[in-house]
């Protein structure tokens, strides 16, 4: 059964890096743009941030950003506004390929200038995504230390927030990722954890999954523990997924309660409309009839909830189904459903 996130591919993220921007999940520059303030929170207590992306750096070179620009040059005048909601706001880098330290060092130079915090995924550990549609990551343990450690190099003393490795632990949850993996799985996962938080102004969330890929919030609370989320920042939840932030939030408080008091953030970037109920098998590979979540913020009015974070990039593709491009290839048509759906 295929239930898998989609996740930036290695050729997208060389296009990206040229640009100078960037599982079975049960459900894959210059300086800051321009952006809309973001809208204020919907009734569940979500905050809005004063300034222009909040606390976090807006890409101005982002997919959406240009085709903002193809379409105003196309007379597509509403349709490039619609798409402000997505170009406007922060949503996060994911450093996938061999030699993630230009494309981050561009993000930290965009960033410096009004001293935003840059959002990025770390996501090449090996044996990833077992094999699936984000099949790759690093060839052995020797690749990956290299590998987390240009990373870390790249962010240096800038204000980052890292996702470590998302699908990572619930693979191993829902046995995805075979036995013979976990041992070393968890000693890298050990090991990235206490490398970003040598930083000084790095936090770092381990990837949790979405209470729809786990259902009992309990089976984490172990392999998280045994990956190194004391030593983290927390843990983040429902990343390139569609669960509501209500369910996200009451999910992730029991996973805290179990990790004694762990914060937590969510990825709200297209969870407006909630998950798809029919088809679930694939729902969560490009369901049609979403929509964009609640904006980025780090005030989120729940003491637990660190940040509402746009992690999953709106408009990327799952993958290859109904009717998609390749996972993480940009999808202007889906990106402005999104858009054109949103509350906020």
């Amino acid at each position: 059964m295929s239930r898998h996130i989609s996740r930036p591919g290695r050729l997208l993220a060389a296009v990206a890096l040229l640009a100078l921007t960037v599982g079975c999940s049960g459900s894959a520059d210059p300086g800051p743009g321009t952006a809309t303030p973001a809208a204020q929170g919907r009734s569940s207590g979500e905050g809005a941030e004063p300034a222009p992306g909040g606390p976090f750096w807006v890409d101005p070179d982002s997919s959406a950003a240009k085709q903002i620009k193809i379409w105003e040059g196309e007379g597509r005048t509403a349709d490039a506004e619609a798409l402000r909601r997505i170009a406007d706001r922060p949503t996060a880098l994911w450093a996938a390929w061999d030699d993630p330290r230009p494309g981050i060092r561009a993000a930290v130079a965009g960033a410096a200038k009004d001293q935003r915090t840059i959002l990025l995924v770390a996501y090449n550990i090996p044996h990833r995504d077992c094999g699936g549609l984000s099949a790759g990551g690093a060839p052995d343990v020797a690749a990956y230390r290299t590998w987390y450690g240009m990373f870390g190099e790249a962010i240096g003393d800038a204000k980052a927030i890292v996702v470590l490795e998302p699908d990572a632990v619930a693979h191993m949850v829902d046995g995805c990722t075979t036995p013979e993996h976990w041992d070393e799985r968890y000693q890298l996962l050990n090991e990235a954890v206490d490398h970003f938080k040598k930083l000084p102004n790095t936090k770092v969330y381990l990837d949790a999954g979405n209470p729809a890929w786990i259902p009992d919030p309990n089976k984490l609370v172990e392999p998280l523990a045994r990956a190194g989320v004391a030593r983290a920042d927390g843990f983040a939840l429902n990343v390139s997924n569609f669960q509501t932030d209500d369910a996200v939030r009451a999910y992730g408080t029991k996973v805290s309660q179990g990790l004694g008091g762990k914060h937590f953030v969510v990825d709200t970037s297209r969870n407006g409309a909630g998950p798809l109920l029919d088809d679930r098998n694939q729902a969560w590979c490009n369901p049609p009839g979403r929509a964009l979540g609640t904006p980025p913020t780090a005030s989120t009015g729940f003491p637990l909830v660190d940040a509402y974070l746009w992690i999953k990039r709106p408009g990327d593709s799952d993958g290859t189904c109904r009717g998609g491009p390749a996972a993480g290839a940009w999808w202007p048509d889906y990106a402005l459903g999104l858009a054109r759906r949103a509350k906020t």
